[in-house]
């Protein structure tokens, strides 16, 4: 299950992760009178309650603890329930919009749905967190909430593969690609990094193979729901999802 692990990581990434930065993210913004990281760290890590900071550090992983703790207390004024609640609404609103001729969605949640059910929540907090919120019936709202449960369980388990390659997470943003934002050091800039940024050595290109490698295998479990025919009609229908959305 490794290869169905590789084959669908960026679809995921893209599917699940683009409604942050839609025009739906941006009323929700402005609706809650937040500017800034602000919304999107009250919102996507809503899940894990009105926490200190450093919680928010620890499941962010690749975000310096200065940006997440400015912005996780600029809304300490909404509530992390509500803007987690707010935030699903967003991932829904999006999928409607953006899937509203895709007619194979309620097949595409089906199969995602085995997929998160089959997920271990075990250095993944915000998967754990996003796994319990509540699904809408809207079979292309909830692909899209669905295809964030499964990214936010890929995300916590690059986290640990990133570590256990010797990687800091600022190694692994200035040396990786993005599915959806900047790659590089553009991305670790417009996460908050100072610089100057560590160089990208040939042993730091080896060491973000090797997490991307172990992250794949690490995810593969997951994915033991499926057969071969349902593993390949997932491929496929995130494709097809994927050209929907983004063209």
């Amino acid at each position: 299950m490794r290869e169905i692990a590789a084959a669908v990581a960026e679809p995921i990434g893209r599917l699940g992760g683009a409604f942050m930065i839609s025009r739906e993210a941006k009323a929700y913004s402005s609706e809650v009178r937040l500017t800034g990281w602000a919304p999107y760290f009250r919102g996507r890590f809503g899940v894990l309650g009105d926490v200190d900071a450093d919680v928010v550090v620890s499941a962010a992983g690749f975000f310096p603890a200065e940006t997440v703790r400015e912005a996780w207390e600029a809304g300490a004024g909404l509530s992390a329930a509500t803007a987690a609640d707010r935030y699903a609404v967003v991932a829904h609103d999006f999928g409607r919009r953006k899937l509203a001729d895709f007619a194979e969605s309620a097949r595409l949640a089906d199969l995602l749905q085995l997929v998160v059910d089959g997920g271990n929540v075990v250095g993944a907090p915000l998967f754990a967190g996003w796994r319990a919120m509540r699904l809408p019936e809207d079979e292309r709202a909830r692909v899209i909430q669905l295809a964030h449960v499964v990214r936010e369980l890929r995300g916590g388990l690059h986290i640990v593969a990133v570590l256990a390659s010797g990687l800091s997470p600022l190694e692994a943003v200035v040396s990786g690609t993005s599915a959806i934002l900047p790659d590089g050091e553009a991305n670790a800039e417009y996460f908050g990094w100072p610089r100057p940024y560590p160089e990208v050595t040939e042993e730091v290109r080896r060491r973000h193979v090797a997490a991307e490698r172990l992250t794949d295998e690490l995810m593969a479990p997951t994915f033991a729901a499926l057969d071969k025919t349902e593993a390949d009609e997932l491929v496929a229908l995130l494709a097809k999802a994927e050209r929907a959305v983004f063209g």
